[in-house]
């Protein structure tokens, strides 16, 4: 019997989203199924009669590990890994699973839904002939190259100008060593080909389509509509109904506790207003509890890991920043999963200072980050009896439970 050739094709999918408004671009709906899902199914079919063996390694962003894995549950040829910090790394993940039996490999982006089942069988064929093998289309409009002072400084000749695209074919082995190289070197590249090309190595086009859009703005979402039908989450068909209705239940609940240390020198800030105290709460963001509290219960209702893991207090960019701020993009993030804060009950646990007179600037304040009216959201204040480290003064905790309520699918 003849050995299938095994095509391991791994899928980077560990983008934030950044450019899609607040929304998950993986889970949107093509046809009645989430982005990433079509992306994939496409090479599952590959595996039938066609001689091939098609493991699918799908690279995805801790926030979203739960909820993908749910996915592709039962899917025994898909593997979901966490992915890097960039594109080139969630490869390298990948790649790190992919055994000597492998013969070839094939990248493709995770927010590529439309990729034909015919296209990628004649890709396949070419790539097997040629070794490595980039899907692309000519570009349509003239090019212009400018300097920098903003006037051109050249025009290429159209007719050698293309659009890469994903899928690229490669054999395992060179993509391994050239991924291998590029990585004890320091060099990132804008794609898989290019870490070939650097080395001297022929990459053969294939003419690809221009219906093969990738998502990474609405405006694609729209390109995207034209062929199907885009919304702001999931649906599914009528077969997997009940498998949703667990996956995406109509309620969820998170817990949030957060505790700081009071330092000299600090602002007090609690729900994002300034106190007056002699003491302020000691961390890497403005230490403000009680919105950590309420970020941490929406993070937890959707099982999309804490506020260390979100925003690192390694990373510069979230020095002394507005925890406000901060919770607006947790809001939008929950807000990608089909889902969105329906109340939030909030208590701060502070022997001192007094804080009855800034409870409602605080809800307000919560209130509009959470796109919420202001009676959606309680917040309370209590001592501890000079109990414990909040007792003593040494700090100010807080803690909230947050209801998340799935979007209406209408």
């Amino acid at each position: 019997m003849k050995k299938k050739t095994r095509i391991a094709v791994i899928v980077p999918a560990a983008g934030e989203s950044r450019r899609m408004g607040g929304l998950n671009k993986l889970f949107l709906d093509v046809a009645g199924q989430p982005v990433l899902l079509r992306t994939v199914e496409v090479f599952l079919a590959l595996g039938g009669d066609d001689g091939y063996d098609v493991p699918v390694i799908v690279a995805v962003n801790p926030h979203d590990l739960s909820r993908v894995e749910d996915l592709f549950a039962g899917m025994s040829d898909v593997t979901v890994v966490l992915g890097g910090a960039n594109r080139q790394q969630s490869v390298a993940n990948g790649l790190a699973l992919v055994g000597d039996d492998v013969d070839y490999v094939i990248v493709h982006d995770g927010a590529r839904p439309l990729l034909k089942q015919a296209d990628l069988e004649a890709f396949v064929q070419r790539g097997l002939e040629v070794g490595a093998l980039v899907m692309a289309v000519p570009v349509k409009d003239t090019v212009k190259k400018v300097n920098e002072s903003g006037f051109v400084a050249e025009t290429p000749r159209r007719e050698e100008l293309w659009l890469a695209q994903t899928p690229q074919m490669f054999r395992r082995s060179l993509l391994s060593v050239v991924h291998a190289e590029a990585c004890a070197e320091g060099f990132t590249g804008t794609d898989e080909a290019s870490l070939l090309e650097r080395r001297g190595y022929e990459v053969a086009v294939f003419r690809g389509s221009y219906e093969n859009i990738k998502i990474t703005t609405p405006e694609d979402a729209r390109l995207v509509e034209a062929q199907g039908s885009i919304r702001c989450f999931p649906t599914v068909n009528s077969g997997r109904a009940n498998k949703r209705a667990r996956r995406n239940p109509l309620m969820r609940i998170g817990l949030g506790y957060d505790m700081h240390g009071l330092a000299e020198g600090r602002d007090l800030i609690l729900g994002g207003v300034k106190i007056p105290h002699s003491r302020g709460l000691l961390g890497h963001s403005d230490a403000d509890v009680l919105t950590h509290s309420v970020m941490d219960a929406l993070l937890g209702a959707l099982a999309l890991g804490d506020i260390g893991q979100v925003f690192p207090d390694s990373d510069a960019q979230y020095k002394d920043v507005c925890s406000l701020t901060l919770l607006r993009q947790v809001a939008a993030l929950v807000r990608g999963q089909g889902y969105a804060a329906g109340n939030v009950d909030a208590v701060i646990c502070a022997q001192k200072p007094l804080l009855a007179p800034y409870i409602g600037e605080m809800r307000e304040n919560l209130a509009a980050c959470l796109e919420l009216e202001v009676g959606q959201v309680s917040v309370k204040a209590t001592t501890t009896e000079r109990l414990g480290p909040e007792g003593r003064e040494e700090g100010i905790s807080a803690q909230a439970v947050v209801l998340a309520l799935r979007k209406d699918d209408e």
